[in-house]
């Protein structure tokens, strides 16, 4: 295990998105831009937050709209977040991670790696709880086996980072889409 989550955060990005076609990716990062206009201001780095952070996540096998709202749970989008506990930047990953499954010169803060070890570490935690998102969750957060934490990513994901290629695009004003519950949750531990 210590191995193969080692490999995923070592590779480096590829220069490409992870989008099937330039089309899709422009009607994603303009619909997904607009909705994190207010937490992150300045365009070329919410440009570059979510290309990075679509690809790491596509890279993981996550939503990355699931990001985005474990993200807003976590950071508020803050780059340079730190808990109490410890954890750090956009998806507070904790600092003993550089140590397990990267390496100890790994900087938390950066962009691309603080996404990479955050999608790396919910990918394994999925698989570890067999796609049971909310348990995955939980480990995530430390919080395993309580409500809390899983719930309110799964209702910011809903809330605010839904997204459906058909829709039109939104506008910087108006709210954003919501749906139903994903098909894997379960709003109760196992």
């Amino acid at each position: 295990m210590r191995a193969s989550l080692s490999r995923a955060v070592s590779d480096t990005a590829v220069a490409v998105h992870a989008f099937a076609s330039d089309a899709e990716a422009a009607h994603w990062l303009a619909d997904m831009s607009v909705r994190l206009q207010r937490r992150m201001p300045d365009e070329a780095l919410r440009r570059e937050f979510l290309l990075t952070l679509h690809y790491e996540a596509t890279r993981a096998g996550l939503d990355p709209q699931l990001v985005l709202g474990l993200i807003q749970v976590e950071s508020a989008f803050r780059k340079y977040a730190v808990s109490s506990a410890g954890a750090r930047g956009f998806m507070q990953v904790m600092p003993f991670w550089t140590d397990v499954i990267g390496s100890a010169d790994h900087n938390l803060f950066h962009l691309l790696t603080n996404l990479r070890y955050g999608c790396v570490i919910l990918r394994h935690y999925l698989d570890m709880e067999q796609g049971n998102l909310f348990r995955a969750l939980g480990r995530y957060n430390g919080s395993l086996g309580r409500p809390e934490y899983p719930n309110l990513v799964v209702r910011a994901w809903i809330a605010n980072w839904k997204y459906d290629p058909r829709a039109p695009l939104q506008v910087a004003d108006s709210a954003p889409r919501a749906a139903g519950l994903p098909a894997d949750y379960s709003a109760r531990p196992r």
